[in-house]
């Protein structure tokens, strides 16, 4: 495969982001995981996993039954401690998935992409709200740690979706 946006350390591919109607999203037999966009003011919010050991944005797996936006609100709510806001669909993203711990073979995945936008807090007020600290136990602004951290390189890419 020679098309795609952006190739990850893992060599997972980002290979599209189409603007397919919300309401289509289960047409996508493989649509797995929802992520959110999050913005303060005019920064990006991003946490630290501590099971990849990188920056990225949030959400995660679909669960059985569960609809993608139920998915980003449910995951938010969790990684964040949101409730109540407003969340804009962005589009479908596609992907060549390598093996991991997810499955052993390499995979096509589509997954929705959401932003939303907090109001102005600081780091700490965020991360009192945070429901489940399991996953992400650190947050920090995007422009604090550009160029000095490690951010997951396809979760940098998704920054650029919504302004």
């Amino acid at each position: 495969m020679t098309d795609y946006i952006l190739k990850d350390w893992d060599g997972n591919l980002f290979i599209s982001m189409t603007n397919e109607d919300e309401s289509t999203l289960s047409q996508f037999e493989q649509l797995t995981h929802c992520l959110a966009v999050v913005k303060v003011c005019e920064d990006y919010l991003l946490g630290w996993n501590k099971w990849r050991n990188r920056w990225e944005v949030f959400g995660g797996c679909i669960d059985k039954g569960e609809t993608p936006r139920k998915c980003i609100v449910r995951e938010c709510s969790e990684e964040l401690g949101i409730e109540g806001a407003v969340f804009q669909y962005l589009g479908v993203m596609k992907f060549l998935m390598m093996p991991d711990y997810f499955s052993s073979e390499e995979r096509i995945e589509y997954g929705g992409l959401y932003g939303v936008t907090l109001e102005n807090m600081s780091i700490e007020e965020i991360y009192k709200q945070i429901n489940d600290r399991d996953e992400i136990v650190k947050l920090a602004f995007y422009k604090d740690i550009k160029d000095k951290e490690p951010i997951a390189p396809i979760d940098e890419k998704l920054l650029e979706y919504f302004v």
